[in-house]
């Protein structure tokens, strides 16, 4: 009799199945735009945008300083590779010749035979000069051990110096990797960046791009006309060409890593400027910030460097009346700006 029983339906399948299913997707898809709108992230205002792209601008600065550091560190590492390279082709040369002339000994001696010396002195038709011809030899013999303990030599400072370089190759590749994780880090800070300012209309973008600020704070800070030279008087000649070269930077592009001649950072364009006037300023804004005279805020001249941040992650030219010249991120190029518009850290007057 149970063979003959029908099958019992599923309570889910058939058309009761495809009604639950039309009505689960219908809830989860109802759900998932719930919870997505939950989730979303807020309207930003133009304000809200310029604070957080700010942030991110400062500390892709923070890492393209360390990374111009360690730029600096790695390009006089490969320096001193590249020196200690051709050291060792010279000195190779040189144990290659020394080799030769101990090779050209030996054949020589191979050549006078083996006999005793007490048998050829037997046979010579001139004992004298055979004994002239002995202490010649003797002389020789010493000569060649001398050259022998020459070769011993050289071999023994190739060789500390070809660990000096292994070294030294070493410490360039530990360099070039913390490079690469230092330049991912600025790249992927600036593309956050880039990726806010995308939100903003045109003229809002224009605005913080001519001015670094939200449209409403643009207006009330917008200057009507730029400088076209010193707002004062410089306190030497080496400054007062530091800034004319700074004012020749304006409208160049900020590009991160750069000292010129057609883009700068901050640190690359104030190391730029002194260089024009004869001054060699280290690479980072917290090594120029120990590259002078400090001098007090009240007390600023044309040609002083301005730091900012507390972990003095920027800097500018100083030209007068408050004011700087300086490249302050991507996007925005080298121009002048007051000296308040972000926090004041110090500054120096470079000898």
């Amino acid at each position: 009799m149970a063979a003959h029983r029908k099958p019992r339906r599923h309570p889910l399948t058939g058309p009761a199945a495809r009604t639950a299913a039309t009505l689960a997707l219908a809830s989860a898809a109802t759900a998932t735009l719930f919870e997505g709108s939950g989730h979303a992230d807020p309207q930003l205002t133009p304000a809200q945008v310029k604070a957080k792209v700010d942030q991110l601008y400062h500390d892709a600065e923070v890492a393209t300083e360390a990374y111009d550091g360690t730029k600096e560190k790695a390009d006089a590492t490969e320096r001193a590779l590249n020196a200690l390279r051709d050291e060792a082709a010279r000195r190779t040369a040189e144990l290659n010749s020394a080799r030769a002339a101990l090779g050209s000994i030996a054949a020589a001696q191979y050549r006078s035979g083996t006999i005793a010396p007490e048998l050829q002195l037997f046979l010579s038709a001139d004992p004298a000069r055979y004994l002239d011809d002995a202490a010649l030899a003797q002389h020789t013999g010493e000569r060649t051990a001398s050259a022998v303990a020459g070769v011993r030599g050289q071999l023994a400072g190739l060789d500390r110096l070809r660990a000096t370089a292994g070294t030294k190759l070493a410490e360039l590749r530990g360099q070039q990797s913390t490079l690469s994780r230092q330049k991912s880090a600025i790249q992927t800070k600036i593309a956050s960046a880039e990726a806010l300012l995308a939100r903003l209309s045109r003229p809002e973008r224009a605005a913080y791009e001519q001015n670094g600020a939200a449209p409403d704070a643009a207006r009330a800070s917008r200057s009507s006309d730029t400088p076209r030279g010193p707002l004062a008087a410089a306190p030497s000649s080496r400054a007062a060409a530091a800034v004319a070269f700074a004012y020749s930077a304006l409208g160049k592009p900020y590009v991160w890593g750069a000292t010129g001649p057609s883009s700068f950072d901050c640190s690359g364009l104030t190391q730029a400027a002194w260089r024009a006037a004869g001054v060699q300023l280290p690479r980072t804004t917290y090594t120029q910030i120990n590259a002078g005279s400090a001098v007090s805020r009240s007390q600023l001249a044309p040609g002083d460097l301005v730091f900012f941040y507390s972990g003095i992650s920027h800097v500018g030219l100083y030209i007068g009346d408050g004011k700087m010249i300086h490249a302050p991120h991507p996007g925005a190029p080298v121009r002048v700006a007051p000296v308040d518009e972000m926090p004041f850290a110090g500054a120096v007057r470079p000898a």
